[in-house]
């Protein structure tokens, strides 16, 4: 199982999905960690000043990012659009967004089956 945490320094999870400079992408088997990746965020535009998605006539698409975290089964973040999260969900990959700050922190909780989803905590936008 692969689990995306945004992460602005690897180590806190970012209160923005979409604006996080990138991904924490940790490898999960048999309820350890075996490794982690950094993926730097080049996929979407969200993270530069005044950036966001290319714009059509339904809104802006998070089809780069989808793609981006494909491999990925859940996503963990402190915040989110309730567009992003319900699209990662249409993707078939869990989102979760947490009020715990850290990324190892979290990481343990959701290996555990204690890590809690506050889907109240996105923002709409």
């Amino acid at each position: 199982m692969k689990i995306g945490i945004a992460s602005n320094d690897r180590e806190s999870i970012a209160q923005h999905f979409g604006r996080t400079r990138g991904f924490v992408i940790a490898d999960v088997v048999d309820g350890k960690v075996k490794s982690k990746e950094y993926r730097e965020n080049n996929f979407t535009s969200h993270n530069q000043p005044g950036g966001s998605e290319q714009h059509g006539e339904h809104g802006h698409s998070h089809s780069s990012i989808l793609s981006a975290l494909k491999d990925c089964d859940v996503v963990l973040a402190r915040g989110m659009g309730r567009r992003i999260y319900d699209d990662l969900r249409g993707a078939k990959i869990e989102s979760v967004i947490t009020t715990l700050p850290g990324v190892d922190e979290a990481l343990s909780a959701y290996v555990d089956g204690t890590l809690v989803d506050n889907p109240e905590k996105g923002c709409v936008h």
